[in-house]
């Protein structure tokens, strides 16, 4: 009965609605509304713009939602009749306006019995009108938002159903706001606000006229820069106009729209004067772009320019953007200038020729059909690197030729890259690769104190592709003396620099600003991660760089969160005394982290380092280097100060042998094997018993009962131990699998095996990539052998793969008993260990999945709620799951117990690994 009524009441609190608006924002709430029950009556949007629609009509007519493409909905003032009509055929009981463009009747508005909610991008009543977003970076705004509310006769003053803020972070442009919160929170909030409305609990919040304020929409005529003013204000002026209409001002005599305003910090490079009308000096072209000056002395630097003709250039280009000549086409490429001419007839369909002088957005191309010319050269092309700013700086058909053919051939590609903080500038020396359809930039050089550099000894070794054995690149061996430099830098950073001073808020914003580059290079650092580690791509996108970013997020949430405790103590009569507790950062850290998820590890332990406060000298895996050195190339250009991280690759015997003694540093974090742990934990106690956290090896125990969900035991059994290749350091070594199901259990298990792809970790549709490196794949292999002569059955698997690279096939042993080798020691790959237990003996099992010296993480599946508590009460490992397997968050924390080592990644638990706590008493 509860079920039933439960049921009911979920059909009860759901809507009829009409959705009037338009755009991906609004096809995006359409979607959302309808998986949360709502039924959607109908659509009214724009009519289509050069035959195509707009992206809410095409979902919704894919859906057979009924939609209405009205060009207008009054005529003089007053409603079109027909059109009324058929609104009000739908039924609708609320109007949901997520963004319109159109103005809506007032007998539309009401006519639905619970009336009509509207988003609007800013925190109202500030910044009523079209253009909120533009304003709020305009008027220098610290916080921005958005609200719903209540749409009634006047403009943006209807009563308030919710509200939600954001900072404002210093180089915010519209897209970045929009992209970060006023997207995706806002289409969160119309479903909430939705779900309100229907449950009876909405709020009407009338809104107030103090501090309420109305800006029109900008236009080209009055968005002029007044360079007369404080950098900040010039600063925010033009981000508030890109890309639409574009703040100018007058350069040579002709006006020039600047775009991508950033605040400079720390030393202005150098550079040749340009003239500028009205301003205060002399602004500079310098290789990173323009800069320009405000009356109070600070600088900002501009990074492109467009011309009256449209033609757009980098600024750093405007003393040579007449210099460039056309390159002559060879053959081939004049067949790829007819493929693409034909690409951009495709989207430019209301153009019947495509000429060399057809300008892509005066021919009525929008920021869409940016995207989609981009990713359809990329698709013909493959290997040719382009940007959406590309289309901007070449928008002619003919500078977008000689663009592309530049690139092509390889032209156009840096040698160095330059990279600028608001503290130092730096140049590094990268190797490129064209591989995965983008060119990819992999520094290869010790990165410290700030800067690229060799080893001191000038030594170097190959990181090997495990998918065919070729080099992909020379990597700096770092010396011990590298690792005292950097051990010096970072305590000079913690000591004297800005990190230490700064506020906690401020240091959250620059690891925010540093997961956002992550995400921005997401598809680069997958595919490093995928040629350097093996991984398949598809995984490393999703949880190697993913959960990197989400770990980068959440770790710069709690910098401003860490606090002390006040404690009530006995009094010193007659005197009167406080007593409280402070975290404090420890200081200098060092991180050892493994090869098997590089730059996740990484992520791991460095975030909750930082955001501690602390500075950090971190030892990639001598064999997945790669994205770690191209994480320390995004931490600059986050404005992470120099000295804060620093990045040794070279050999783990020497580099972190050297960590962990060296007498600065005040604690070593290590993810690796326990032998390792052991011998890293007795080197930190010997030299000043510096704090040490260790995730150390593992033997999970998975244990299947007979009552499970038959399927899912077997996905994700399959998953615990074949995920990531198997190189997993939480993967179930062992599963214990109740006699009457194991024979079924083992055939199903079989069966998928059979069906797992092998291949190139690039190709989207590939299971299953080669092993990290050729030890260890011999170790497996050999692993296998010893399986086989102790007596375990070989079912499938076993054996290398017949083709170049490190690839093993997908392994599977039965028989396995408590006394061999597979039972003990971990593999650490592709091999799933099972053994049986009798029907009902669930101590016996849980006797057994006990007997070993490891505890990083376990399993049960079982539908039997009651044996689910009892099992995961008595399974002695530090993670257990129950009906999943592999579910790791960054809030919950992640660590060992016995020989699987101490210590806990991710979670609060994580942050206070890196903190110390101090007592303070005062007597008053």
């Amino acid at each position: 009965m509860f079920c039933l009524l439960s049921l009911q009441h979920y059909y009860q609190n759901k809507l009829k609605l009409a959705i009037i608006g338009q755009s991906q924002f609004g096809q995006e709430v359409y979607s959302s509304l309808r998986k949360q029950g709502h039924r959607v009556v109908g659509v009214f949007t724009v009519p289509d713009k050069d035959g195509k629609a707009d992206p809410l009509a095409v979902v919704a007519e894919k859906d057979g939602t009924p939609v209405f493409k009205f060009p207008r909905w009054r005529v003089k003032g007053k409603p079109i009749p027909e059109v009324v009509e058929a609104y009000k055929a739908v039924g609708a009981e609320l109007n949901v306006m997520p963004f319109c463009s159109q103005f809506i009747p007032m007998n539309i508005i009401d006519n639905p019995r619970h009336g009509s909610i509207i988003y609007h991008p800013s925190i109202l009543p500030l910044h009523r009108g079209a253009s909120a977003i533009n304003w709020t970076l305009i008027q220098g705004d610290r916080k921005a938002g958005f609200t719903v509310f209540w749409a009634d006769d006047g403009l943006d003053t209807g009563p308030i159903l919710l509200q939600r803020e954001c900072a404002v972070e210093p180089n915010d442009t519209v897209d970045t706001l929009y992209n970060r919160f006023l997207f995706p929170e806002g289409i969160k909030a119309m479903v909430e606000s939705v779900q309100l409305i229907a449950d009876g609990k909405a709020p009407r919040v009338p809104q107030t006229e103090e501090g309420a304020s109305y800006e029109g929409i900008q236009k080209k005529s009055n968005s002029k820069v007044n360079l007369a003013q404080p950098a900040e204000a010039i600063h925010n002026w033009i981000r508030g106009h890109d890309k639409v209409p574009g703040a100018w001002t007058v350069i040579g005599g002709q006006s020039v729209t600047v775009y991508g305003s950033s605040m400079l910090g720390g030393s202005v490079p150098t550079g040749q004067p340009l003239e500028i009308d009205g301003a205060s000096q002399p602004g500079l072209v310098t290789n990173n772009g323009l800069v320009l000056y405000g009356t109070d002395g600070k600088a900002l630097l501009v990074r492109s320019l467009q011309f009256e003709d449209g033609k757009m250039i980098h600024a750093s280009k405007y003393f040579s953007s007449g210099d460039s000549a056309s390159v002559e086409l060879t053959d081939d490429e004049k067949k790829m200038e007819e493929e693409i001419r034909n690409i951009w007839k495709g989207i430019l369909s209301n153009v019947l020729v495509i000429e060399d002088t057809t300008d892509f957005f005066k021919s009525g191309a929008a920021s869409m059909d940016v995207v989609r010319l981009v990713e359809e050269v990329k698709q013909k092309c493959e290997g040719v690197q382009l940007q959406n700013e590309d289309v901007y700086m070449a928008s002619t058909f003919q500078d977008f030729i000689q663009m592309f053919v530049r690139k092509l051939r390889g032209e156009d590609q840096e040698e160095e890259l330059v990279v600028d903080s608001y503290e130092n500038k730096m140049i590094i020396n990268i190797a490129t690769k064209e591989v995965n359809n983008m060119t990819v930039k992999m520094p290869h050089q010790c990165f410290i104190n700030g800067k690229f550099e060799d080893a001191e000894n000038g030594k170097t070794y190959e990181t090997i592709n495990p998918t065919d054995g070729s080099v992909i690149c020379k990597v700096s061996y770092a010396s011990l003396g590298d690792v005292d430099r950097a051990v010096a830098a970072a305590k000079e950073a913690y000591d004297n620099g800005p990190w230490g001073r700064m506020n906690p808020r401020d240091r959250g914003s620059l690891l925010y600003k540093l997961a956002d580059l992550m995400e921005e290079h997401q598809e680069e650092l997958a595919t490093i991660e995928s040629i350097d580690s093996g991984a398949v791509y598809t995984l490393a996108l999703k949880t190697h760089v993913g959960m990197s970013i989400q770990t980068f997020r959440y770790f710069a949430g709690w910098c401003d969160k860490i606090q002390g405790k006040t404690i009530p103590i006995n009094q010193a009569r007659p005197n009167r005394n406080l007593t409280f507790t402070r975290k404090e950062p420890l200081g200098v850290c060092a991180i050892v982290i493994p090869w098997n998820y590089p730059l996740m590890m990484l992520a791991w332990k460095s975030a909750a380092c930082l955001a501690a406060g602390n500075t950090l000298v971190l030892k990639p895996a001598q064999v997945t280097p790669l994205t770690a050195l191209k994480f320390a190339e995004l931490s600059v250009k986050a404005g992470i100060p120099r000295g804060v991280v620093n990045i040794l690759p070279g050999s783990g015997g020497m580099v972190g042998q050297r960590l962990s003694d060296h007498p600065d540093i005040r604690k070593l974090g290590f993810t690796g094997s326990t032998p390792i742990g052991k011998q890293i934990m007795k080197s930190c106690a010997l030299s000043n018993l510096k704090k040490v956290s260790l995730e150390l090896g593992g033997k999970s125990p998975l244990i299947i009962f007979s009552d499970c969900d038959m399927d899912k035991a077997v996905r994700m059994g399959m998953s615990s131990v074949y995920f990531n290749k198997g190189e997993n350091c939480i993967a179930a070594g062992r599963l214990f699998v109740e006699e009457s199901i194991h024979d079924e259990f083992i055939s199903r298990v079989v069966e998928e095996i059979k069906k797992m792809k092998i291949g190139d970790p690039l190709d989207r549709s590939t299971d299953h990539g080669p092993q990290n490196h050729k030890a260890h794949l011999d170790k497996l292999l050999e692993y296998c052998d010893v399986g086989v002569k102790e007596g375990a059955t070989l079912v499938c698997g076993g054996r290398q793969v017949d083709r170049q690279g490190y690839f093993m096939e997908p392994t599977l042993f039965t028989d396995v008993e408590d006394h061999m080798f597979l039972a003990k020691e971990e593999s650490f790959g592709p091999i799933m260990v099972v053994s049986k237990f009798p029907d009902g003996d669930v101590d016996g099992v849980l006797r057994r999945a006990n007997d070993t010296e490891y505890g990083l993480a376990s399993g049960v599946f079982t539908r039997d709620i009651n044996k689910a508590m009892y099992v995961s009460e008595r399974l002695d490992a530090g993670t257990v799951f129950v009906n999943t397997y592999n579910k790791t968050d960054v809030a919950s924390p992640f660590g060992g117990f016995k020989q699987s080592g101490f210590g806990k990644d991710l979670g609060e638990d994580a942050l206070m690994e890196y903190l110390k706590t101090k007592a303070v008493t005062v007597e008053y």
